[in-house]
C-alpha cells in the first residue's frame, strides 16, 4: 500500500486548527475517558485550592535558592 507522509510544519499548523481543539459531537459520554470522571474533579479542586492556601500561608518555595 502507499503511505502518507506528512511534514512537520503541516502537522504543526494542524494543531493550532479549531477542529483540532473540540472533540467530535457523536462521542459517547463516558466518564474518566471522554468526559471528566467526578472523582477526579474533586481531587483536582482540592489540589487547586490546597496549593493556594500553603502559597498564601507565606511558606517558602521548596527549592528557594540564594544567590
Amino acid at each position: 500500500g502507499t503511505r502518507i507522509i506528512y511534514d512537520r510544519k503541516f502537522l504543526m499548523e494542524c494543531r493550532n486548527s479549531p477542529v483540532a481543539k473540540t472533540p467530535p459531537s457523536d462521542l459517547p459520554d463516558i466518564p474518566g475517558v471522554t468526559s471528566p470522571n467526578v472523582e477526579e474533579l474533586k481531587i483536582e479542586n482540592n489540589h487547586v485550592q490546597n496549593s493556594d492556601e500553603k502559597v498564601s500561608a507565606g511558606e517558602e518555595e521548596q527549592f528557594d535558592m540564594d544567590i
